[in-house]
């Protein structure tokens, strides 16, 4: 097909006798990104110019597991640097805008007349690539992010669970805040290996600052306390409010059986001090 063999070798070769024209009808097309080409190769090391051109070249050449692969590779690469989304869309149709244009100035040079199916064709092929490079490059971009989000979330979640030595054998937990059911997962998970590195005898775990605590979260709580008996150590709660002690009542909820209760964190602490 003659659209076929018009991308892959003419097309090509009139790209690579005009780099510059290239490059400098790109710049003019992406107004804002233009002024910014330095700036997001010194921050992040990703050159504009030199990755629009890979990825005219793997469009050209329907290279669709490279243009796919790029696309990954760009989305890590941008979102590991917090470039925006507008940034990159703004460069990427300005990249189409530019190949369609070298695609008509050729036709013109070489005096090409398409059919309407050929051209029809050469359409599909084009913006297809572009679109799929789009998706791909939003995807991994959406994933990268979510990713860094979640490993921060879990960072500032295990510095709000300070597991506190008070002497050689006992330490505090003191909760603050909401507990819902990801922070409570946090909870156990450091709760279990914090006794099993460290091995104290007595854990006390303060409540007052606890605001809202669902009933699957007390249900899940049970569970740590269970945990926390069954390696060996003495849990102690103190600090219980009225009304979570209400909505555990209610429900038959008792931490009797695998800790022991105190009224304040400061009357335990003397105790064991």
């Amino acid at each position: 097909m003659r659209t076929k063999q018009f991308l892959e070798n003419e097309l090509r070769a009139y790209l690579n006798e005009n780099t510059d024209k290239f490059e400098e009808k790109l710049l003019n097309e992406a107004v804002n990104v233009s002024g910014k080409i330095s700036e997001i190769l010194n921050k992040g090391n990703i050159d504009l110019l030199s990755n629009a051109k890979k990825l005219t070249y793997y469009i050209i050449e329907r290279n669709e597991k490279d243009l796919i692969a790029f696309a990954n590779q760009e989305g890590i690469a941008w979102a590991g640097q917090s470039l925006t989304l507008a940034l990159k869309l703004e460069w990427v149709q300005a990249i189409r805008r530019t190949l369609w244009q070298f695609v008509f100035s050729l036709n013109e040079e070489k005096d090409k007349t398409f059919e309407p199916s050929e051209f029809s064709e050469l359409e599909k092929v084009i913006n297809d690539q572009i679109d799929q490079f789009l998706n791909n490059f939003f995807l991994s971009y959406s994933k990268y992010k979510d990713e860094m989000l979640f490993k921060q979330r879990k960072i500032v979640e295990h510095l709000s669970v300070p597991i506190i030595p008070v002497s050689e054998s006992v330490y505090v937990l003191p909760l603050i805040g909401a507990i819902d059911t990801y922070r409570v997962d946090i909870i156990e998970e450091k709760v279990l290996n914090e006794i099993g590195s460290r091995r104290f005898q007595t854990l006390i775990i303060d409540l007052s600052g606890v605001a809202v605590m669902d009933m699957d979260v007390i249900n899940h709580f049970e569970k740590i306390l269970a945990g926390v008996s069954m390696m060996g150590c003495k849990a102690i709660i103190t600090g219980i409010r009225p009304d979570l002690v209400r909505k555990m009542v209610h429900a038959g909820i008792r931490f009797e059986k695998d800790a022991e209760t105190k009224g304040t964190l400061q009357e335990t602490l003397k105790k064991y001090l």
